[in-house]
This record gives C-alpha cells, sequence and structure tokens, in this order.
C-alpha cells in the first residue's frame, strides 16, 4: 500500500488538505470519500487501508472549517461552497487516475453533502456509497439552534456554537470513542453559516430525490442516534427505485466503518 497527501486552493483561497491510499499497481476503482461534521479525513485511515488491500484507491479530503484545511473551524459562508469543494476534489482525483471508475462515498454531513449534490448536479462518478447521512439529524431537534441558524446563517453567518454531537453515539466500541475524543484534529464546532447550508441540504435532498441519476449504495444503522434511520429510510422511498441498494446494519451506531 502507498499513502499520499497534497493541497489545493479552494476557489475562495483556503488551503485545502487531502490524502490517499492505494494499492502499488494500477486501482480497480478510486473512491472518493466525503467525510462528516468536527471529523477529519485522518479518521479514515483503517478504512483506506481495507480499500488498498482490496485492490481500490480511497482518496478523501478534510472540509473547509475542518482538519488541517482552511477556514473558522465549522464554518461554511455557503452550500455552494462545500459543492464547489467536492467538485474540485473529484476533479484531482480524476486527474491522478485518468482511467480508473470513480465512485462518490460520503459519511454523515458527507453523505448529506454528497446526496444534495447528486440530486442537483452531474456526478463525476459512476456511481455512490453513503453512509449514515444527516437527513433527520438530532441537531435538527434543537430548536434554537434551527431558529438561529435560519435567521442568522445570512445575516451573520460567523457566529460559533456547539454542535451538540454525542461523541457516545458515535460508536459502540469504547475506544473508537475515545480516541475521537482525543483527536486534537476533531472539534465541537459549527456556525450560524454552516447551519443554514446544512438545513438548505436536507431541503435539496429530499425535495429532489427522485433526480438521482446514479447507482447509490445506503448503507445505515438501526441505533444510530446522531442521524436517525428514517432519514435514510425516506430518501430511499422518494429516489428512483432502481437506483438505490439500501443496506440497514442492526444494532450500530453512527459509524458502520
Amino acid at each position: 500500500m502507498k499513502t499520499f497527501e497534497w493541497k489545493w486552493k479552494s476557489f475562495d483561497g483556503l488551503d485545502m488538505f487531502a490524502q490517499g491510499w492505494a494499492p502499488e499497481k494500477d486501482p480497480k476503482a478510486v473512491v472518493c470519500l466525503v467525510h462528516g461534521v468536527g471529523e477529519h479525513i485522518g479518521r479514515y485511515a483503517h478504512v483506506g487501508a481495507a480499500f488498498a488491500a482490496a485492490g481500490y484507491a480511497l482518496l478523501g479530503f478534510d472540509l473547509r472549517g475542518h482538519g488541517k484545511s482552511g477556514g473558522p473551524r465549522g464554518h461554511a459562508p455557503s452550500l455552494d461552497a462545500f459543492f464547489k469543494d467536492i467538485e474540485d476534489f473529484v476533479r484531482a482525483a480524476e486527474t491522478r487516475y485518468p482511467s480508473a471508475p470513480r465512485f462518490l462515498y460520503g459519511h454523515s454531513l458527507g453523505g448529506l453533502l454528497s446526496l444534495s449534490y447528486a440530486v442537483t448536479h452531474k456526478v463525476n462518478a459512476r456511481g455512490m456509497i453513503v453512509s449514515s447521512p444527516g437527513l433527520a439529524t438530532a441537531i435538527q431537534e434543537q430548536k434554537m439552534k434551527v431558529m438561529l441558524a435560519k435567521v442568522l446563517g445570512s445575516l451573520a453567518p460567523t457566529i460559533t456554537l456547539p454542535s451538540g454531537l454525542v461523541t457516545a453515539h458515535i460508536s459502540r466500541d469504547p475506544q473508537v470513542v475515545e480516541t475521537y475524543v482525543k483527536d486534537p484534529l476533531v472539534h465541537d464546532k459549527i456556525t450560524t453559516g454552516f447551519g443554514r447550508a446544512g438545513l438548505q441540504a436536507i431541503d435539496i435532498a429530499f425535495t429532489h430525490a427522485a433526480q438521482l441519476a446514479v447507482p447509490l449504495l445506503l448503507v445505515y444503522c438501526s441505533e444510530d442516534q446522531i442521524a436517525f434511520p428514517r432519514g435514510s429510510e425516506e430518501f430511499a422511498r422518494l429516489a428512483p427505485k432502481e437506483l438505490v441498494t439500501l443496506k440497514r446494519y442492526e444494532g450500530l451506531y453512527h459509524e458502520p466503518h
């Protein structure tokens, strides 16, 4: 297995960080990963190693305001900013492996962003994998944060709040939770602008689910208390049946990986 890193400038001048895990030989396909809120691509090293061992390349990047990428922690000026970053990242993956099939893989927030992007844009990938997408979340039940995101998301988008994510709900494995809590690159911040973008992404994903045009493997967990199962089930109901494979993991919390 080989690993590598690279950086690029976002459309608005942020330093963006990406890394990859790949087999020594040409990969069978390239999987382009978009991670969840508050975390970073380095948490997926074990996933990258597993893909590489199976002959696939896994490439991922730190979202703006996350990990080693630039920007205020937990902030995004708009949903379109996220979309442009994803486009730049997938384009870089295509440049690195021009002849390999590409698949877009999003987890949690990354799953939400990937779905909302896919139903409103032409996806530069042969198919998608989405796990535990943030379509119905605990944050949405915090009415004050939802109100602040809607009212202040455009007027004062950089107001920062705690995300409210309960770390114990990430995984049943206490070692995974402990490592997450101690990770210096993990944070629990979201801004009102970020929240507004997230709410828009949820609305777009459900409103335009029928426009999904690429095959989708949608994975979710029965005991997920961060991204509730009903969100994945509802999206699968609204999307074209012939394109969606729905996989439910019984007993697991938020992270199936």
